[in-house]
Parts: structure tokens; C-alpha cells; sequence
């Protein structure tokens, strides 16, 4: 017999760092579907604190406010520990800036419930509308089913079982923003769980800030993420690829270095603020190599 999820069932997380004034909003449309909030701040300033203080007015909300930039994973890892002091069996993560439909989480649960395999389901991960690209409609009546298996989904918009993920782990914190969700993922399914992504999307959300070149014919697309965040993605990637990757004989390193000339040449190519992107990307490949992890150093 399938037991229903319900909605009370979920806690929402929501992780903030300098949050624009339209996140009171936003976090408005998920107080709507959820039995609760958590917003775990990483140490905005004091007049972003005040806003999320007068979120916490919410009888629903509780507000966990770090005093420094502790990382998108340990953050999350907060979250989810007053979850489970709150008895919630489910969780739902959301980054700041997404804007979430007003059945997200109706859709995820009833996903949930149709999906064959539930004691073995560790994400439902949400479709999303990316705000920076225009995105075909999903063709749902040309599929059996309304999900699809995958490697990985974005943390934002993600629906866990919090039984699954006291067998899969916490958040990889050392990471401490980029590749958190995809490490989660493959450690999930190296033990069996299953990780699927709703075909319909219920969100929209960016990823970077995309923008379109074109060279010659082709068209090419760029993030434009901040230096800070190239240094985490080269370095995260570059343990990812030692660590699941299945190189021998130390050829991850080479893979790595390769992936990193590339984005270094699409940033020369196509971003601003070129010379300070490139050098981050060296000291995060360098990083990833010697295995130093953590908040990145001056």
C-alpha cells in the first residue's frame, strides 16, 4: 500500500547570501506548499539580516543566521539538522534567487508516489525554466512517465527523504559551493539509490549569468561566473574527476588541466574581468591536485 507524503511532511531550506529584496516574495510561494522553513544565512549584511528577521515573523520560519560564509553545503547541512529536530521526514532545498511554481511540491510528491522504486529514491530533483536561456517545452505525452532517471540534479528545487539521506551522508562541506550536488548524487547511487528529475519544470532558476557569442557559425554560451566561483569550480571538478573519474595512472590530472584550458580560453574569448577569472582558475585546478579543499585562500 503507497503511503501519501504530505505536504506538512516537507521543511524547506533556504540557503542566503546578500538576498535581493525580492526574496521575501519568493519565499512566500514555498510557506504556501511546506510544513516549514529554515533560512540559513551566510553572513549578509545587517540590513539583509533585518529583512530575513521580518521573514522569521513567520511562525513557520526559523532563521539560523551564520556570522560568516560558511558555504553552500554546510549550510544545507544546518538546514537539515533542525529538520530533523522538527520531526520533518521530508526536505526541500532552494537557493535564494529561485521562484518556485504554486504546485512545486505537490508535483514532486505525487512523482514520488508514482515512482515504482520510493525505498530506494534519494532526490526528486525539479525541472526548471533557466531565466538566461530560452528552453523548448518539455514534451511530457511523449513519455510513459512523468520523471526520468539521471547522474545528477541542482541542489535548488531538490525534494530528499531524509531516511535516504541518513544512509547517503551529509553535504560535502570541504566543497563548499559547486559540484555539492552532483558528489551527493553519485554517492547516492554508488549505493544503490535512485536519483530522478521531474520532465515537467517547476521553477525557474539561473544558472550564472549565461549570455550568447557567436564565433564564426557557431553559437557559443558563457556563465560569466565570479572569479571565486571559477576558482571552485576547477578545484572541485579536479577532485571529482580523481576521486570518480576511473583514470589510471594519475591521467585525472590531465583531464582536468585539459577542462581548465578550455574554460580558461572561453573566458578570454568571451568574459570580463578576464585576468583574475584565469589566475582563479589555476589556483583552484592547483588546489584540486594537492587536494586542499575548503574556503579558498587569499
Amino acid at each position: 500500500m503507497t503511503v501519501m507524503v504530505e505536504s506538512s511532511d516537507v521543511c524547506a531550506i533556504a540557503v542566503t547570501y546578500h538576498p535581493d529584496s525580492e526574496f521575501p516574495a519568493r519565499i512566500e510561494r514555498v510557506l504556501r506548499q511546506v510544513g516549514a522553513l529554515v533560512i540559513v544565512d551566510n553572513g549578509s549584511t545587517a540590513a539583509e539580516t533585518q529583512m530575513l528577521h521580518t521573514c522569521a515573523e513567520h511562525p513557520a520560519v526559523t532563521l539560523v543566521l551564520n556570522r560568516a560564509n560558511l558555504g553552500v553545503a554546510a549550510a544545507l547541512n544546518i538546514g537539515i539538522e533542525h529538520a530533523v529536530a522538527g520531526g520533518y521526514s521530508w526536505v526541500l532545498l532552494l537557493d535564494q534567487d529561485s521562484t518556485v511554481d504554486d504546485d512545486m511540491v505537490q508535483e514532486l510528491l505525487a512523482t514520488q508516489a508514482a515512482f515504482p522504486h520510493r525505498g530506494k529514491l534519494a532526490v526528486i530533483g525539479a525541472g526548471f525554466a533557466d531565466v538566461n536561456k530560452t528552453s523548448p517545452p518539455a514534451d511530457q505525452a511523449a513519455h510513459a512517465e512523468p520523471w526520468e532517471e539521471v547522474k545528477q540534479v541542482i541542489t535548488s528545487g531538490s525534494l530528499l527523504p531524509l531516511a535516504s539521506h541518513a544512509a547517503v551522508g551529509p553535504f560535502r562541506d570541504e566543497f563548499f559551493i559547486d559540484y555539492v550536488d552532483l558528489d551527493y548524487c553519485l554517492r547516492a547511487r554508488a549505493q544503490g539509490f535512485h536519483v530522478i528529475k521531474t520532465r515537467k519544470p517547476l521553477m525557474s532558476h539561473a544558472i550564472g549569468a549565461y549570455s550568447q557569442h557567436r564565433w564564426l557559425w557557431k553559437k557559443k554560451w558563457t556563465t560569466n561566473h565570479s572569479p571565486d566561483r571559477r576558482y571552485y569550480i576547477a578545484r572541485n571538478d579536479t577532485v571529482m574527476l580523481r576521486e570518480y573519474g576511473g583514470y589510471a595512472y594519475g591521467t585525472w590530472a590531465l583531464k582536468s588541466l585539459q577542462r581548465s584550458y578550455r574554460l580558461c580560453k572561453r573566458i578570454v574569448f568571451y568574459e570580463s574581468n578576464k585576468t583574475a577569472k584565469i589566475i582563479a582558475v589555476a589556483q583552484g585546478w592547483w588546489d584540486g591536485i594537492r587536494g586542499r579543499l575548503g574556503p579558498r585562500r587569499p
